[in-house]
């Protein structure tokens, strides 16, 4: 295994709907364990197969309270709205106001191919919503009221409308907690 690179700003497979897995088998939980590793080196809170540049339905976040493995994910259920800063792996020193549900529940299979839900609030409701948001090809910026980018940031896109200047897939609670 090892830590795999990250796609950044205007890769188009940021912008692919990602596709369903037919089976969770080895090479799927070889991915979700590649996937997990990447996030602990990148110390995010989320990260979505579209970012290592693979295009299915897989997602592993951590937010401190372990890791969760969810293999084609859907929203089943949302409640309230908070709007709260997120930023992304994929979009390094970029920040963004994002509204979102402050309730989530997930259904989804687990990495052993077993059907799991998944309830979250705060900072887990916002990286599962922002993370499945990266499977439909959307970046928070798509979705944000306001984008701040931080000086200085090497990674930085010279132009942030080549970026899609509304959203990436990943999120935050606070500036320096990306998914």
């Amino acid at each position: 295994m090892g830590v795999l690179e990250i796609r950044k700003f205007d890769d188009p497979v940021l912008r692919q709907k990602a596709r369903l897995v037919r089976r969770v088998n080895a090479a799927v939980r070889k991915t979700l364990d590649e996937m997990a590793e990447t996030l602990c080196a990148a110390k995010g809170a989320g990260l979505a197969a579209p970012q290592i540049g693979i295009d299915r339905a897989l997602v592993v976040i951590d937010v401190g309270e372990g890791l969760i493995e969810l293999v084609n994910p859907k929203i089943v259920s949302s409640e309230g709205s908070v709007t709260a800063v997120e930023g992304c792996l994929s979009l390094p020193g970029m920040f963004g106001e994002v509204p979102r549900a402050e309730k989530v529940k997930v259904e989804a299979l687990d990495g052993n191919g077993h059907r799991t839900w998944v309830e979250g609030e705060g900072l887990l409701a916002r990286a599962l919503q922002h993370e499945l948001d990266h499977l439909d090809g959307v970046l928070f910026i798509d979705k944000a009221t306001s984008i701040t980018i931080e000086e200085g940031d090497e990674d930085e896109p010279k132009n942030p409308d080549a970026a899609g200047a509304a959203g990436d897939a990943g999120e935050a609670s606070r500036p320096g907690t990306k998914d």
